[in-house]
């Protein structure tokens, strides 16, 4: 046993090696001598269960290991072959080059953020996001969260702390990530209260369950499962008939915050902010990152006076957006207004393409891969979005050449520079050219070029 300890490189000596001194160079002293000591207590207390300890190199390689891996700059840059328009696992949507030049803009220097430059005083930070969303969306105001949840969560603690809000039974969901509408409900302070089936739902068991304690009605879109079958939904027109007979709020998270139709694109009908407004609900949230193609946020729209209450709530600072969002945000919805965003935004670009497009790409790309082949298949929406929904396209696919080598390749691509993440269907890699931005295509077909070869495994 002492003689493992004995064994252990000293610190002095580990310092010593020119590995070490390029990442001290790079880093600090104290950050490299800090990942050196974690190290040596780790072998310490392995010794001590009788593990041999490891030489010299192979303890340095260890430690330039986790250096890269800690230090690196992050997040880090991947090319998407998934398939998956909105993975949210990489993001989910990637930004126009409007919307990154904007947040440059923001992040470089001094803005107007919060001056009225005309007065010379202090201006609000949603005034112009609320110019522009209103015309897109048609609704008499609006305002801007860091997320969907905070705009949802601001709404219930403005109208219905210590208060009921009505629910339709099969809309008290999970929306991802532990995020339930029942949890978000108890933590604003408002009591939950369910109607009607997790199936059928009708207008008449809304306004059955309203009290003089209700706080609002609150639709929320199920944008992430199906109920299919025997089902039925009030619409949000009947709802709003109710709220505003019993004189009760009508809210609506819409999710997606899709302002462009879906059906000429093949996929099913998605709810439209347009569609809530024009419905006369007095708030709706939707999230910025998914359908509408910006950055993470979450956006309020509905009647100026509603608004105009969740703007002066105090939680409205706590969860405030910050510049560089709000920037990117109307940097995209610009696009919109433009009329330019099938061809700005990156997402609307990948739903809009075409199968012959996709087949032309997907063909180009087999040939960089030993027997790699060119077939048909479908892109998901992803991130939350049209659930069940998928688009035609066309994928370059690799089989295996002996079981389990799709897991392997697919593990090389990731370890690529840039790192590539595909999908593996039948112990083949799949490439799907859809989710791949042309920036990244030859990045992508160098990479096929040396890892998908005869001789890559090795």
């Amino acid at each position: 046993m002492t003689s493992g300890f004995r064994a252990i490189p000293p610190v002095n000596r580990i310092l010593e090696e020119d590995a070490i001194v390029q990442l001290i160079e790079a880093h600090s002293r104290d950050a490299v001598l800090d990942l050196i000591r974690q190290n040596l207590e780790e072998i310490r207390a392995a010794v001590s269960e009788g593990a041999d300890p490891p030489d010299l190199p192979s303890l340095v390689f260890e430690i330039e290991h986790q250096a890269s891996k800690r230090w690196r700059a992050w997040p880090e840059r991947v090319i998407n072959a998934t398939g998956v328009i909105l993975h949210t696992n990489l993001g989910r949507a990637p930004l126009s080059d409007d919307s990154i030049q904007a947040m440059h803009r923001a992040a470089s220097g001094y803005s107007d953020l919060e001056m009225d430059l005309e007065t010379g005083k202090r201006g609000s930070r949603q005034s112009h996001i609320s110019q522009l969303m209103s015309q897109v969306t048609g609704a008499e105001a609006a305002m801007v969260v860091n997320n969907n949840a905070s705009a949802i969560m601001l709404a219930l603690a403005t109208f219905a702390v210590g208060k009921e809000v009505v629910v339709s039974r099969g809309e008290a969901v999970e929306i991802g990530g532990g995020f339930r509408i029942p949890d978000v409900l108890r933590q604003s302070g408002a009591t939950l209260v369910e109607v009607g089936t997790t199936n059928r739902t009708y207008a008449r068991d809304f306004d059955a369950a309203i009290t003089e304690n209700t706080g609002a009605i609150l639709s929320v879109h199920a944008s992430n499962f199906k109920v299919i079958g025997f089902t039925n939904a009030p619409t949000l027109e009947e709802l709003v008939e109710v709220g505003h007979r019993r004189g009760v709020p009508v809210l609506h998270d819409l999710g997606s915050g899709c302002l462009l139709d879906t059906v000429p694109y093949g996929l099913a009908p998605e709810p439209m902010p347009q569609q809530s407004v024009s419905a006369g609900v007095e708030l709706g949230f939707f999230s910025g990152d998914k359908l509408l193609g910006g950055p993470q946020a979450g956006i309020i729209i509905g009647k100026k006076e509603a608004v105009a209450r969740v703007s002066s709530h105090p939680l409205a600072r706590a969860v405030r957006i910050d510049k560089m969002s709000m920037a990117a945000l109307a940097a995209t919805v610009l696009h919109y207004i433009r009329n330019e965003a099938t061809s700005k935004i990156p997402i609307w670009r990948m739903i809009s393409a075409t199968e012959e497009e996709l087949r032309r790409k997907s063909e180009s790309w087999a040939s960089f891969a030993q027997n790699g082949v060119s077939v048909a298949s479908r892109s998901a929406i992803g991130g939350g979005s049209l659930p069940g929904e998928t688009l035609p396209t066309w994928v370059t696919r690799i089989p295996s050449l002996q079981p389990g080598e799709a897991e392997k390749m697919a593990q090389r691509l990731r370890d690529n520079n840039p790192p590539i993440v595909a999908r593996i269907e039948d112990d083949a890699v799949i490439l799907d050219p859809r989710t791949v931005l042309p920036g990244d295509e030859g990045d992508l077909r160098e990479a096929l070029n040396n890892i998908a070869q005869p001789n890559a495994a090795s």
